[in-house]
C-alpha cells in the first residue's frame, strides 16, 4: 500500500467540473485523512433548521447564521460540532484537529466549553471517503486542496465561501472564482 500524506485540516474545494450534486461548489474541511479513508464537513451548506430547534443548549454558542449545516450526505441524523478555540490547549470536550480548529463533544455540557469558544458550527452528517477514494478523485481533478483558515469554519456568508476561498489563492486557482454558476448563460 502506498503511503498517504495527511490532508487533515485542509480544505477540499470542488472543481467546477465535479458533477455530484452533493458537492456542487462545496468547500469541505477535512477532519481526518489517512490510509483508512477521509472524513470532513461541507462548510457552505446551511439548512433552514435552527440550532435551537435540535440542540437548544448549544444555540447560544453558535455564530451567524445560527442554523445547522449539512455536513455531507453520510449519517444526516448525526451531529458534529466544529469549533475554533484560540490559544493553547482547549478545554475538556474539545479535540484539536488542526491549528485552532477542533471537534466538540456535544455530550459535554455547553457551559464548560462556552467561555473558551471562538466560534462554533453544528453539522448534520458528514462527507466520507473510503481508502484511496479521495486520492482517486484528486487525481481526476474533482477537488482543489488548499490551506484552511480558522475563519472558514464560521464564515458569516457561507454561500460566498467557495468563491472567497478560491479568490484568496496566490495561483491560477484565483481565476476559477470567476466561473459562472451556469456556464451555458455565457
Amino acid at each position: 500500500m502506498t503511503e498517504v500524506s495527511s490532508l487533515t485540516g485542509r480544505l477540499l474545494v470542488a472543481a467546477p467540473a465535479l458533477t455530484d450534486p452533493n458537492f456542487d461548489r462545496a468547500v469541505v474541511l477535512l477532519l481526518d485523512h489517512d490510509e483508512e479513508g477521509s472524513l470532513g464537513v461541507v462548510l457552505n451548506r446551511p439548512t433552514p433548521v435552527g440550532v435551537g430547534d435540535v440542540l437548544a443548549p448549544w444555540a447560544a454558542l453558535t455564530g451567524q447564521p445560527d442554523v445547522v449545516f449539512q455536513g455531507g450526505p453520510v449519517s444526516l441524523e448525526s451531529a458534529l460540532g466544529v469549533a475554533v478555540i484560540p490559544g493553547g490547549e482547549g478545554p475538556l470536550g474539545w479535540r484539536r484537529v488542526h491549528g485552532a480548529i477542533g471537534l466538540v463533544d456535544l455530550e459535554t455540557p455547553p457551559e464548560l466549553l462556552g467561555p473558551a469558544l471562538g466560534s462554533l458550527r453544528i453539522f448534520a452528517g458528514y462527507a466520507g471517503w473510503g481508502p484511496g477514494q479521495l486520492e482517486r478523485e484528486l487525481k481526476e481533478g474533482a477537488w482543489y486542496v488548499v490551506e484552511s483558515e480558522p475563519g472558514d469554519v464560521s464564515a458569516p456568508h457561507p454561500e460566498r465561501l467557495w468563491r472567497a476561498v478560491l479568490r484568496r489563492q496566490r495561483s491560477e486557482l484565483a481565476m476559477i472564482a470567476t466561473y459562472a454558476d451556469d456556464p451555458s448563460l455565457n
